[in-house]
């Protein structure tokens, strides 16, 4: 866990030329912090100008603050804590591996949980988390987190199956909103709200399983219906992503960050000497991009900024 100030040039891999305005010739891909198991699941408060992400099997949550470039734990134990994400009022949403459950960290430090049964059972492990203009939550829910002990607390699933689910703003009731996963991992919304983009990582439990992204339409009342496969990897799987201003979709992926077109057109890269498991948006203009990859944080000034959150 230590701060680094080490650059790496000409980070940006050009496959469409429309890429080259999203990232500044001069930009540099900054490596912020490293000393980590498994950095994943960033999230940021533009209020306070800092970041907060999971070290999943270190069981701890990590926060930076960017005005003075320091590092520290910010929970300990985090219950393996993996995605986390801001609801409309700056308070954090966290998917929690080792309780199987969905918590919200009020303002006064306290937890609430939002989601940890469906229908009389346990979750399986919940990974990542979106909200939507409406104040819903949308969760994944693979079994990641109790399919050993790295990550979580090896069980059994008692749902049997690995889904996408959606939680009331009103009620908090918990319902399905995507059942025909192998893998449900990344979770994002365009900017407008209308379509739900998420990830599908079931390779990582067959060869020939899924290593794509799927697209839904969303209804004004939270139906989904689509479905189609958006974008595949071909380096490694997507894992977690977020969307720019004008609905570009910036994934993780073996080999780095990914930039795709609304219209599923990949159209560059970010290179990155690690794995890369999750992006966010931060900044004072939504323009860095912070990347969680394996054993360290690095980020990138752009030329586009993140998608607004509700």
């Amino acid at each position: 866990m230590t701060p680094h100030a080490d650059t790496i040039r000409d980070p940006a891999l050009v496959l469409e030329e429309s890429f080259r305005r999203l990232v500044n010739g001069t930009a540099r891909l900054e490596k912020v912090a490293t000393g980590f198991r498994w950095a994943e699941g960033p999230a940021y408060f533009p209020a306070s100008r800092t970041l907060v992400w999971s070290d999943i099997p270190n069981d701890r949550m990590m926060r930076y603050d960017e005005v003075s470039e320091t590092v520290h734990v910010f929970r300990s134990p985090s219950h393996f804590s993996n995605g986390n994400t801001i609801d409309r009022q700056g308070r954090l949403v966290t998917c929690e591996h080792g309780e199987r459950r969905v918590t919200r960290t009020e303002h006064d430090g306290s937890i609430t949980v939002l989601a940890s049964h469906h229908q009389g059972k346990r979750l399986n492990s919940p990974n990542d988390a979106v909200v939507r203009h409406d104040g819903s939550i949308w969760f994944t829910d693979p079994a990641y987190g109790i399919d050993s002990d790295y990550e979580g607390h090896k069980g059994e699933s008692e749902i049997g199956a690995c889904h996408v689910y959606r939680i009331d703003p009103g009620t908090g009731d918990v319902t399905v909103a995507a059942n025909d996963f192998v893998r449900p991992n990344g979770i994002g919304f365009s900017p407008d709200g209308n379509r739900l983009y998420v990830a599908d990582t079931g390779a990582s439990h067959a060869p020939d399983g899924p290593r794509h992204i799927r697209v839904f339409d969303v209804s004004e009342d939270g139906r989904l219906s689509g479905g189609d496969v958006f974008a595949t990897c071909y380096n490694g799987m997507f894992d977690g992503f977020r969307l720019d201003e004008d609905g570009r979709v910036w994934t993780s992926a073996g080999d780095g960050v990914h930039c795709y077109d609304p219209d599923g057109t990949l159209i560059g890269k970010v290179l990155v000497p690690e794995v890369v498991a999750n992006v966010v948006f931060g900044g004072p203009r939504r323009n860095r991009l912070y990347i969680c990859a394996t054993t360290s944080l690095y980020s990138i000034l752009l030329s586009v900024k993140g998608a607004k959150t509700f």
